[in-house]
Parts: structure tokens; C-alpha cells; sequence
């Protein structure tokens, strides 16, 4: 592995951290009524270009940072339907 690609995965490593202290905080507080659902859904999307994108260039560091967000985004959108309160949806 060369230099260029030791930055890559190390930038991919980090950016796949990035969600993993809010879905941290979300499962141990059961509060999601600051978390914006339309921001959990571009991530979604946008992992799943990103994905694609890696898959068809074969850029492994963007696949699996990519492919580890997105798992972390279903996640915070499944406990921020599960989560939230009445008043929050009306």
C-alpha cells in the first residue's frame, strides 16, 4: 500500500467515526427531537451515490466509509422514527 493510499483509507476511517457518537448518544438518551430527518435522509442518499460511485471506479477507501455511513444513517433514521414523541410529528 502506497502513500496515497494510506491517506485514503486513514480519510475514510475517520469520516466513517463521524456518526458514530451521535447514534451512540441517540441509542443511550432515546432523544431525537433536535435530529432533522431530511438531514439523515440526504446522508442516506448521498452514501448510496457515493457507494455506487466507489463500486464503479473501485476506490475501496470511498466504498466501505461510504457503505458504513449509510448503515449508521438507517440506523439514526430507524431510532429517530422509533424515538420521537406525538407532539413531535404533529
Amino acid at each position: 500500500m502506497d502513500q496515497v493510499e494510506i491517506i485514503g483509507h486513514t480519510g475514510a476511517l475517520i469520516s466513517s467515526l463521524t456518526f458514530i457518537p451521535q447514534v451512540y448518544q441517540i441509542w443511550k438518551t432515546k432523544q431525537v427531537n433536535d435530529l432533522n430527518i431530511y438531514m439523515i435522509l440526504i446522508v442516506f442518499v448521498s452514501t448510496l451515490i457515493w457507494v455506487a460511485y466507489g463500486l464503479l471506479k473501485g476506490i475501496w477507501p470511498v466504498i466501505l466509509c461510504n457503505a458504513f455511513i449509510c448503515l449508521l444513517s438507517v440506523v439514526m433514521l430507524f431510532f429517530k422514527l422509533k424515538y420521537q414523541t406525538r407532539k413531535e410529528v404533529e
